[in-house]
């Protein structure tokens, strides 16, 4: 069930009540942020990335997602950041030791089906702010986090070493970690180079679980 707190705008002094949203877990349960009614709320005055989410655990699986800040908007034309209680874990600020609930992947039926595999595994791994690239690979669709590129391939085509090869200069370019997911496996070539390399190659099975194929996924995956 949403929550419900009162909220005085700082700006005009008008009462509101908020209403928080409910997002869809990946085990199918819906989940909603706790409100911390007893703290003001904060007008938005510019947007920062780091700003933007607040990491919720879902009651049902114990899973950690991040999702939208709560917001709400002023008749006055204020945005108002509405607090939320407990622990904030955003990408930026600092991280809330938690165990690792057990990894729930979701059935590939579709391509789009095999990219949210993959961005699912990558925030069970801790890397919280995942999101499409904003540049897009020549092949596959590309993720990004902060310190993190990741390029998913879901063609029934293995991945070419020209691919492992432009995803590693993306890489070395932004400063980043990388990982490759793939369908259809990697061409023997596309392997021996992410060895050489240090990329971490994944296969993404129909269950949707990445599995480490090479040394390197295999220490990146951690335990």
């Amino acid at each position: 069930m949403s929550e419900s707190v009162p909220v005085r705008c700082p700006a005009c002094r008008r009462e509101h009540v908020y209403i928080a949203p409910s997002y869809p877990c990946a085990c199918g349960a819906p989940v909603t942020p706790s409100l911390d009614g007893g703290t003001a709320p904060t007008t938005v005055a510019h947007r920062a990335w780091d700003e933007e989410w607040v990491t919720v655990s879902c009651g049902s699986c114990g899973r950690l997602d991040q999702w939208p800040q709560p917001e709400l908007g002023c008749a006055c034309g204020a945005v108002l950041r509405v607090p939320v209680a407990g622990p904030r874990s955003g990408p930026g600020s600092e991280p809330v030791p938690e165990p690792r609930p057990p990894f729930r992947p979701v059935t590939i039926r579709t391509a789009q089906d095999a990219v949210s595999a993959a961005a699912l595994y990558l925030r069970w791994l801790g890397h919280r702010d995942v999101r499409r690239a904003g540049r897009r690979p020549p092949s596959g669709v590309g993720l990004a986090a902060r310190g993190l590129v990741a390029q998913v391939d879901p063609t029934v085509r293995p991945v070419s070493v020209r691919d492992v090869e432009c995803l590693w200069l993306t890489a070395m370019t932004e400063d980043a970690a990388c990982a490759y997911f793939s369908l259809a496996g990697y061409t023997e070539e596309a392997h021996e180079r992410a060895d050489a390399l240090d990329v971490p190659l994944f296969v993404l099975d129909l269950t949707g679980t990445p599995q480490p194929v090479n040394g390197p996924a295999g220490d990146w995956e951690g335990p």
